[in-house]
C-alpha cells in the first residue's frame, strides 16, 4: 500500500491517509457568517472523495463586519457547524476541523488598521476571542482545530519582520512571537490536552524584507512546544505588495507573493517544498516529530509519494487539485490515477476570489456549483473521422484544433499531451495541460524558436474515465 494511505495519528484524531485540504476561500457564506446548503454540499463532497483531512475554510473568532465569511465568534453559529460536521462524518472518512481567524480592519478607501493600533485590552480579547472559538469547535463535534496565522491577518501581521510595534510585542522574533504564542497556550488551556490543535503560518513572506525560513523553523518549534498538533505551511499572501485598485480594498494575493502563495501554471510543479523541508527538519532537530503538512501545487501521486520520501512534509495538502477533483484521493488509492480530472492551475478560482465572487473551478460544468459526480464507466469516444487533430504555428505559440468528443453521460474535458522532438528520437509525449469540455482548442505558448514539438488528446468525462487518444499532430518552431 501507498504510503500516502497509511491511517495517520495526530494526538487523539487518527486521518485515514496523508491527504490533507487545506482551508480556501469559496465565498458560499453569506453576510450572516451562517452554515447554509452550499456550504454543507461543497465540504460534504470532499469528503465522499475520502481526503485524510478537511480544514473548513477560515471562520472568524470576532465580530467585526467583513462580507461573506463563516463566523465561530458566539453560540448562535453554534447549530450550523454543529449540522456541518455531522454531515461531513456522514459523508465520508475524513477528518474535519475549522480553521478560526482574527483579521484586522480594511476600507475601499485604502485605509487599513495596522498591529500597532492595537491596546494591550485589543491583544487580551483576542487571545481570549480564539480560545473561545476553539471551545465552541470542540463543542460542534470538530475533530480539533486549527489556528490561522498566515498571509495577511493578524496573528500573521505579529509574526512579520515588518510588524511595526515598538514594545514587548514587536521588534525581536521572541516580540514578535509573544502573541501568537499566548493564543496558543490559551486554546491549549482552553479545549484541553485530549482535543487536536492545528496552526497555519507563513514559512516565507515572500516580501521584501519579510522573513523566510531562517526565521519560520524557530516559530514552528515554539508554536509546537506550546501546544500545537501540527504545522502547516504557506506561503506569502501579504497586503505589503498587492496590487492597489481605486475604490476596492487590497486583496493580498495580487502582488508576488500571492503568487507564491498559490503558484500557478507557469511555476514548477512543488515551487515551494523547500519551505517545509527546512521548517520540518528545524522541528526534527530540536528532537520534536510534530507533523508538518507540505502544501504549494502538488498534483500527482508520484510527486505526493516523494514528498514524504524525502522527508519534505508528513502530510501533503492540496487544495486547487482537490476542488478540481473531490474524487483524487478515492482514484489514488484504488490505482486509477489515470482517471483523475487534473488542476490545470490556471488559478481562475484565485481571480474570482480576488474579484469577490463565489469560488468555483473553471474546469466544471457550467452553473452545476460543485464538482460532478458520476457512476458512468463507459469511456467518451471521438466522431467516426477521429479527433482530426491540427497544429498550427501561430505568431509564437502553437494552436491545436481537434473534433469533439461525446460521452454516454457527459464530456468533462480534455487533456493535452506533448513531447519534444529531439534529433531522429520519437518524443515521448506527457501531460501538458487540461481544457474544459466546452472547448476543443488549446494555445502553447511555451515553446522555443527552432524546436519541434508533437502533441496528441485524450477526452474525458464527468467520472474521469480516459477516451482513446488522438492521433499526433506535430509543428516546427521556426528559427
Amino acid at each position: 500500500m501507498s504510503v500516502l494511505f497509511e491511517p495517520f495519528p495526530i494526538r487523539t484524531m487518527t486521518l485515514p491517509n496523508r491527504l490533507v485540504l487545506p482551508a480556501m476561500v469559496t465565498r458560499l457564506s453569506g453576510e450572516d457568517g451562517v452554515v447554509n446548503d452550499d456550504i454543507r454540499a461543497r465540504y460534504t463532497r470532499f469528503s465522499r472523495g475520502g481526503v485524510g483531512l478537511i480544514v473548513v475554510e477560515a471562520m472568524a473568532v470576532h465580530s467585526a463586519k467583513s462580507g461573506p465569511l463563516l463566523r465561530i465568534s458566539g453560540g448562535e453559529f453554534v447549530p450550523g457547524l454543529e449540522d456541518l460536521a455531522r454531515r461531513v462524518h456522514d459523508a465520508g472518512p475524513s477528518k474535519v476541523v475549522p480553521q478560526i481567524i482574527h483579521f484586522l480592519k480594511i476600507a475601499r478607501s485604502g485605509w487599513r488598521q495596522t498591529v500597532d493600533m492595537l491596546s494591550k485590552d485589543d491583544l487580551d480579547a483576542i487571545v481570549d476571542a480564539y480560545g473561545n472559538a476553539a471551545l465552541r469547535a470542540r463543542a460542534c463535534g470538530f475533530d480539533g482545530v486549527e489556528l490561522h496565522m498566515a498571509h495577511a491577518y493578524t496573528l500573521s501581521s505579529f509574526l512579520s519582520r515588518l510588524n511595526p510595534r515598538k514594545d514587548e510585542y514587536g521588534g525581536s522574533l521572541a516580540n514578535r512571537l509573544r502573541l501568537p504564542l499566548r493564543v496558543m497556550r490559551s486554546v491549549r488551556a482552553t479545549v484541553g490536552d485530549d482535543f487536536p490543535i492545528g496552526v497555519r503560518f507563513l514559512g516565507e513572506e515572500c516580501i521584501r524584507n519579510g522573513y523566510t525560513v531562517l526565521d519560520a523553523g524557530p516559530i514552528a518549534i515554539e508554536l509546537a512546544r506550546a501546544g500545537a498538533d501540527y504545522i502547516s505551511l504557506s506561503a506569502g499572501g501579504k497586503f505589503e505588495d498587492a496590487r492597489v485598485i481605486a475604490g476596492e480594498p487590497l486583496y493580498p494575493y495580487t502582488g508576488y507573493s500571492g503568487d507564491r502563495c498559490m503558484p500557478g501554471a507557469a511555476y514548477p510543479d512543488g515551487a515551494n517544498l523547500a519551505i517545509p523541508e527546512a521548517v520540518r527538519a528545524a522541528l526534527r532537530a530540536a528532537n520534536l516529530d510534530t507533523p508538518v503538512i507540505a502544501v504549494g501545487k502538488l498534483g500527482t501521486k508520484e510527486l505526493a509519494e516523494k514528498v514524504v520520501a524525502r522527508g519534505q512534509g508528513d502530510l501533503v495538502g492540496m487544495a486547487r487539485a482537490l476542488l478540481a477533483d473531490p474524487d483524487l484521493p478515492k482514484k489514488w488509492q484504488h490505482g486509477h490515477e489515470e482517471r483523475v480530472v487534473r488542476c490545470i492551475y490556471g488559478n481562475v478560482c484565485k481571480t474570482l476570489d480576488e474579484n469577490f465572487k463565489r469560488v468555483d473551478c473553471t474546469l466544471w460544468p457550467k452553473k452545476l456549483g460543485q464538482a460532478p459526480e458520476s457512476d458512468d464507466t463507459t469511456p467518451p469516444d471521438w466522431p467516426a473521422a477521429g479527433a482530426e487533430l491540427t497544429a498550427e504555428h501561430k505568431e509564437g505559440r502553437v494552436v491545436l484544433r481537434w473534433k469533439a468528443a461525446t460521452d454516454a453521460d457527459a464530456m468533462y474535458g480534455y487533456q493535452v499531451f506533448r513531447g519534444e522532438a529531439l534529433g531522429e528520437a520519437v518524443p515521448l509525449l506527457t501531460h501538458h495541460a487540461s481544457v474544459r469540455a466546452l472547448s476543443a482548442r488549446y494555445e502553447d505558448t511555451r515553446v522555443v524558436p527552432g524546436a519541434t514539438y508533437r502533441y496528441a488528446v485524450k477526452p474525458y468525462d464527468l467520472a474521469g474515465n480516459r477516451g482513446p487518444m488522438s492521433g499526433t499532430a506535430h509543428v516546427r518552431i521556426p528559427d
